[in-house]
Formats: structure tokens, sequence, C-alpha cells
């Protein structure tokens, strides 16, 4: 009796639900819908500056649709081929919002259970990937064909990613499942994410100096589009949404892989091949001549630089009973293999194409890079680790 009484309907209960979805659906929804209000507002500031007229607020809109799409991981068919390249910045505001949507829902309706969490995370996704959905059929054209299938899936995958962050957070539930965890395991988290920061952030400087030591080529593309005041500053939007993308590139000469625009165009520490580019003044970055740039040879500290930072974060963050220096060493390693499939999945996801032939393949090698910066992490890594275990434990 008192089990078929517990399964009874319980009106506060339903209510409580109910307003929970509700919940989890404006909030979701309104990622969306600001998300947009806010790229294609700055999409028709763009075009109104063009002296010529630029495009129509009709055009503006639908440009703003399609580069949401692609931050969300969708692709494009332009005619010339595919187009599925992710500008990582947009990508990463759209995760933010997305987490803190959850965590907002999480924390009104006091979603602290598993299943109460699964099913925020679940409504996060569903109504995420269906306005992906909804919003590629309405910025389809005969110009840029919308691929469906691939705008749900990449949508549906950011949701879960960010949605479910943000719900573990806010929720406890992840710290619950910190604290089931060894003791050396705890810290690897926080550990692989300063080097991944680090990471980032130098390759970020290494793009910075290449684009500036190349001042006059980038005024050159830019003079090549037009000069005017709508093309630079829509050049420069669209070169800070891929700013971490080039980074990504970086990495990818830092490991030692390299990376390619198109077939013809290759950069590595073993040699340069120029071909043919987009114009696109973020590519001044690349080599002018085929002779391998003093720069790139000097990235190659990165993977290290990395490394040092997560085994010195690991070493800290270890706890009394966690052993000592030969132990912080060992999970070290652990730390610098970790960052090397951080580094993997980073390159895998800035890559993409740009149309067939040619420009079917732009980024660095995820795999070779993976296991170029495992291997350099590693070992600094390792090293930085027990130092950081010995001092902390004079």
């Amino acid at each position: 009796m008192v089990s078929l009484l517990a399964r009874l309907p319980v009106p506060g209960r339903q209510q409580s639900a109910a307003r929970g979805a509700g919940l989890t659906v404006a909030a979701t929804a309104a990622v969306t819908l600001l998300g947009l209000v806010g790229l294609g507002l700055a999409v028709v500031v763009v075009q109104a500056l063009d002296p010529t007229g630029g495009l129509p607020v009709g055009g503006s809109v639908r440009v703003a649709g399609r580069l949401w799409l692609l931050a969300n991981g969708g692709g494009l068919d332009l005619g010339s081929g595919p187009v599925v390249l992710a500008p990582l910045l947009l990508t990463l505001a759209v995760a933010v919002g997305l987490s803190r949507a959850a965590r907002g829902v999480t924390r009104v309706t006091g979603a602290a259970g598993a299943g109460a969490a699964g099913v925020v995370v679940a409504t996060v996704v569903a109504v995420h990937a269906l306005l992906a959905v909804l919003l590629a059929l309405a910025v389809d054209g005969p110009g840029a064909r919308t691929d469906l299938l691939r705008c749900a899936a990449g949508a549906a995958v950011l949701a879960l990613v960010a949605g479910g962050w943000g719900v573990l957070r806010e929720s406890g539930l992840a710290d619950a499942a910190l604290d089931r965890l060894p003791g050396p395991v705890r810290p690897l988290l926080p550990a692989v994410l300063a080097g991944l920061l680090a990471a980032g952030g130098l390759c970020c400087a290494v793009v910075a100096v290449a684009v500036g030591a190349d001042a006059a080529g980038y005024a050159a593309v830019e003079e090549s589009l037009g000069g005017s005041a709508a093309g630079v500053l829509g050049l420069l939007a669209l070169g800070a949404l891929l700013l971490p993308n080039a980074a990504a590139a970086a990495l990818g000469v830092a490991a030692g892989p390299g990376f390619s625009v198109g077939a013809a165009t290759v950069v590595s520490v073993h040699g340069v091949s120029l071909g043919p580019v987009p114009a696109l003044p973020l590519l001044a970055a690349l080599p002018d001549t085929q002779a391998v740039p003093l720069l790139a040879f000097a990235s190659q500290a990165v993977p290290a630089l990395a490394g040092l930072v997560a085994g010195t974060v690991l070493g800290r963050r270890m706890g009394d009973d966690d052993g000592g220096s030969v132990s912080a060493g060992l999970w070290g390693v652990l730390t610098g293999l970790l960052l090397g499939v951080a580094s993997g999945l980073a390159v895998a996801v800035a890559g993409g194409s740009l149309g067939d032939g040619a420009l079917a393949d732009v980024g660095a090698p995820p795999v070779a890079t993976a296991l170029a910066v495992a291997l350099q992490a590693g070992i600094a890594a390792a090293l930085a680790a027990a130092v950081a275990r010995w001092r902390a434990r004079d």
C-alpha cells in the first residue's frame, strides 16, 4: 500500500515539475534569442557603414543566423563545397550562455537529485537542438544550403556539454563525484585545465606577434577588400571570432605537426608550403616565404610550458596523504597525457573545411598534435609536479 501511494501523482510535485520544465525551455530559448539579436544587430551595423549600401536587413539577419549555426557546430553548402568551421569565440559565448541558463534553472528549482538534473539537461539539449533546426530551415536558401543533420547534432552536443556542466556544478553532483575519487585524481581536472589555458594563452600571443610582424600584409588584404569602415570593422570582428581557431593552429606548429590551410598551404617547423588562401586579414600571420620563421621555432616551448603549469598546479593541490615527490611525478605524467588528449580535442573542434578541393582541410591534425603535446607536456609536468610536491612538504 505504501509503494502504491508513493506512485500516485502529487499535485504540488507535478506543478513544480511543470514550472521547472517551463523555466528550462524559457531560459534555453532566451540564449538563442538574445544571441541572434546581438549578432544580427552587429551585422546590420557593419552593413550600414558600407558606402555601397551593403546587405539589406533581411540579408544581414540571414548572415547572422548562418554564423550562429556554424558556431553551434552546423554546416553550410555554399555551392563551392561544404563550410564547416566554427568561430570558436562565438561558440564559447554560446556555451557560457547555456551553462548559465542551466545553472540558473537548477538553482531556482532546486534540482539536486540525479533524476531532476537529468531532466533539466535533457530539456536544454532538446530545446536548443530544435531551435537550431528551425533556424536552419529559416536561413536555408539557394546560395547557402544548411545541413540540417549537422546543425541538429552540433547544437545538441554543445548543449549537452555546456548545460550538463552547468547543472553538475550548481547541483553539487560534480563535487560529490570528485569527492569519491582517490586523492591524487581530484587535482587532475584543474591541473589539465590550467595547462590547456596556459597553452591557449601562449598560442594567442604567438598569433598576435605573427600578425603584428606583417602589419603591412594585414593592411594590404583589407585594402584589397575595399578598405571601407564596414570592411575594416567586419574583418576585425571576424578575426576576433576566429582567434581561438588560429591559436589552435599555432598549437599544431608548437607541438610539431603544424597546420594546413587547404591542400597547398602547410606550415610546420619541418617546412613551409604556400598556396592560395582566402582573403582574410588574420591569415597575414602566415609566413611570406618558404623559410620556416623564427617564431615557429620559439613556439616549440609552448607544450613544455603548459606541462610545467599543469604539473605545478597538480603538485600544489595534492593532499598530505597522496604521496611524495615520486608519486607526484608519476601523476604528472598522467596529467601531461590528459593535457595532450585535451589539446587534440581542441584542435579537432577548431579545424574544419572551407569548401571542396583545395580548402577541404583547414587546421592542425588532431591525433598527431595530441601525441606530440602529451609527450612533451608529460615530461615537463612530471618534473614540475615532483618539484612542487617536494617544496610543499618542506
